[in-house]
């Protein structure tokens, strides 16, 4: 699953930009609540990669989303990767959320001319295989994100097996995205599938994107107005040779279980 959380506001109207923009800088009574809901729709799901979280300032009452994020929907592995880090007024964040155990975390400095963005990969290894999942929110701006693309197009040719997913801010037939699949052998198996503005989705701009040799079984946006995004959800059979963990332990932070396993390029 990918899903854009917009820091746990409820934006169902285009009005609600106007009349909620003070939640973005300050507490909210309905943003646990909205998190509570996202939790019990996440927990459904193996993989989870979150855009648009606060990892604990004013706005989020100090707490930490991705945090309370997995140990609401019982995820037993995660990490949150703060992207711009606003002291008590905001810390942006993407998060990764885990029923399997990955083996190694890292930290991928994306280009730009505003510097902070930040992509999560994920590495799932076996004897002879590996998988890597990659969680992305790119730029606004679409230089930026050819660039970014550009730099993940080459993270990805490093693994036989890729996910990509996340809010890319483009659709599947923009420049840049044509640019990523050219470089990969990555692919979209969502027709364009809108899922933004959630209350009337006009816009394909959230992406799940598989290696080719990957089979996709079912895809769809899910109707579920917790942010100005839909979530979006693939299951994905996994060729034999990965092999995937399942917990042993309950609610660890991959940041303290892998240690100098999570690097920062």
């Amino acid at each position: 699953m990918s899903y854009n959380i917009q820091v746990g506001i409820a934006t169902s109207r285009a009005r609600h930009y106007v009349t909620g923009s003070w939640k973005h800088i300050f507490p909210s009574a309905q943003r646990l609540p909205n998190l509570d809901r996202a939790a019990k729709l996440i927990q459904q799901y193996d993989i989870v990669g979150l855009q648009e979280l606060d990892a604990g300032s004013l706005r989020s009452n100090f707490i930490n989303l991705a945090e309370y994020l997995a140990e609401r929907a019982d995820f037993p592995y995660w990490y949150h990767q703060v992207n711009r880090n606003l002291g008590q007024l905001a810390q942006h964040s993407n998060a990764f959320l885990s029923h399997f155990k990955p083996d190694r975390v890292e930290n991928l400095k994306l280009p730009g001319i505003i510097p902070g963005r930040q992509a999560i990969m994920a590495v799932f290894e076996s004897e002879t295989d590996a998988l890597a999942v990659f969680i992305l929110h790119l730029a606004l701006g679409k230089r930026a994100r050819m660039r970014q693309l550009d730099y993940i197009a080459e993270r990805v040719s490093d693994y036989p097996h890729a996910i990509v997913m996340g809010d890319l801010n483009c659709r599947s037939d923009s420049q840049e995205m044509q640019l990523l699949f050219r470089k990969t052998s990555l692919r979209e198996p969502t027709d364009k599938m809108c899922t933004f503005p959630s209350w009337c989705p006009q816009h394909h701009i959230d992406h799940i994107l598989v290696s080719a040799d990957l089979t996709v079984k079912n895809t769809c946006a899910l109707r579920h107005e917790v942010s100005d995004h839909l979530p979006l959800i693939m299951e994905i059979e996994l060729p034999p040779t990965i092999q995937l963990n399942r917990y042993a332990h309950q609610g660890l932070s991959l940041e303290s279980y892998l240690g100098r396993s999570i690097i920062s390029r």
